[in-house]
């Protein structure tokens, strides 16, 4: 490998640097603020070392390219590994068992999204995938006395092998049909019009990375897993876990002309609107914050796969920003949830009366969570406007218009919810059983963050032009 190759992978070699010192201070001496600490620090030095590898793209190396994409998609990972380590920190206080392993877990997990964001070879995608999932399981089972913690990370464990086995499949099925494993050189040998075994890789490839992102049909375990995991840990599930499938997914479709085809364009859309539609109808009865917040998630890919149902035009920048603002929407939402949760223990707060009159005891938590919910039901003024705009633009240009009713139905059904748990944080019904986060929430970290996230979702809602810039050129920088 060059020097230049090396520069360009330097975030990556910091996390890995990371994670190594929290396993050896581990072994050493346990510390939660320390290990909390390292942990931070290095999440900020990788995310710090991401200008040199934007300055130094397009790289790469015979598994990894160093591009706009790949350097956008470690960008969305790091933060909400940053956003997750932050909230943890207060969280895991609460907890009896052994903290400082869930931060070794946290960072091999960043490490994941960072390389499958970085795949341009089937081989990393494979591993980056897995270095995601793998930790996963055993963060959202980690606070195994909670027999609802230990049953979300069985549950994700049995369902993402199940999932793997699917994507193998799909490759051993690629390979044969092409022999090769480079992305690029795969898609040139399948052409537009793939043959049979090709087309059947593709599927089950598809089916693999859509149970990762939870779309219909393959979202049933989500509910399940989103309320039952420790606040942090489906925060990074539900953020950054589907932010690196669904960049190396719409790298994926836009190199293969296959995925172009019309039949694959017609399932694709046919994915999208199951999702959109399943998702928001089955938000509407919910009475838990995390499992609507699961349904909602569910919603919100069925919106990003008309990005890759159209995978023309403004396809990519419409994909980028649609990320964006969901990321920083759902790190809001789930660390409102992580922090009202916080000082009790015990299974985390997700009824919705735990929530019911919080604005009369804590009004500036209670307005982080407002604004995130209007940010995902597409209000205006909010970050999840511009994102919503971008996939209706984008399907009017494609003249998808059984595509564009589909998230205008869906997001007529998503207001719906999202506004009835925000009268709940209005209402004060004396006799409810209550949830109430620690009185100097906003002196933690955690508290600093989410006031932040909040600020970020208005910013982004009102002057989004510095971030669609970033996205657009992101998007210009591909390499092979």
């Amino acid at each position: 490998m060059s020097a230049t190759q090396l520069l360009a992978l330097t975030p990556l070699a910091i996390l890995g640097a990371t994670a190594l010192a929290v396993m050896l201070g581990i072994a050493w001496r346990r510390h939660h603020a320390a290990t909390a600490l390292v942990t931070v620090t290095g999440l900020a030095l990788a995310l710090a070392a991401l200008p040199l590898a934007w300055r130094l793209a397009p790289s790469q190396t015979p598994l990894l390219v160093v591009d706009g994409p790949a350097v956008f998609a470690a960008a969305l990972v790091l933060v909400a590994a940053l956003v997750c380590a932050s909230l943890a920190h207060g969280y895991l206080e609460a907890e009896r068992e052994p903290r400082e392993e869930f931060y070794l877990l946290l960072l091999c997990a960043a490490a994941g999204g960072v390389v499958l964001g970085a795949s341009r070879h089937l081989a990393s995608l494979f591993l980056g995938l897995e270095l995601l999932s793998m930790p996963l399981y055993g963060m959202l089972a980690y606070a195994y006395h909670r027999p609802r913690s230990l049953e979300a990370g069985i549950k994700y464990l049995l369902l993402s092998a199940a999932a793997t086995a699917f994507l193998l499949f799909g490759m051993a099925l690629l390979y044969a049909e092409t022999g090769r494993l480079a992305l690029a050189e795969l898609a040139s040998a399948l052409g537009e019009t793939a043959g049979p075994w090709g087309l059947a890789g593709l599927g089950l490839m598809l089916v693999g990375l859509g149970f990762k992102l939870s779309v219909v049909p393959f979202h049933l375990w989500t509910p399940d897993v989103y309320e039952g995991g420790p606040g942090p840990a489906a925060t990074f599930l539900a953020t950054a876990g589907k932010v690196a499938v669904f960049v190396v997914l719409l790298r994926l479709v836009i190199a293969t002309p296959a995925f172009r085809g019309e039949a694959a364009g017609l399932v694709l859309a046919a994915l999208a609107l199951a999702s959109m539609l399943v998702g928001n109808l089955l938000a509407l009865r919910q009475a838990n914050l995390k499992r609507l917040l699961g349904y909602s998630s569910i919603a919100h890919f069925g919106y990003l796969l008309v990005v890759l149902a159209v995978a023309d035009g403004l396809a990519m920048e419409s994909g980028g920003v649609y990320l964006v603002t969901y990321l920083v929407t759902t790190l809001a939402a789930f660390g409102v949830v992580t922090l009202v949760s916080t000082p009790q223990g015990g299974e985390d707060a997700g009824a919705l009366h735990h929530y019911r009159g919080l604005f009369w005891r804590h009004p500036y938590l209670a307005g982080v969570l407002t604004v995130s919910l209007l940010s995902l039901a597409g209000i205006p003024f909010t970050a999840g406007f511009v994102g919503k705009f971008y996939v209706l633009a984008l399907g009017v240009e494609a003249g998808r218009w059984w595509l564009v009713g589909g998230v205008v139905l869906g997001s007529a059904i998503g207001l719906y919810y999202y506004l009835r748990v925000m009268v709940t944080l209005y209402l004060v019904e004396p006799g409810m059983r209550r949830r109430d986060v620690a009185e100097d929430w906003g002196l933690g970290a955690g508290g600093v963050v989410v006031m932040g996230l909040a600020l970020a979702t208005l910013l982004l809602g009102i002057y989004p032009a510095p971030m669609i810039a970033w996205v657009r050129e992101a998007g210009r920088l591909i390499g092979g």
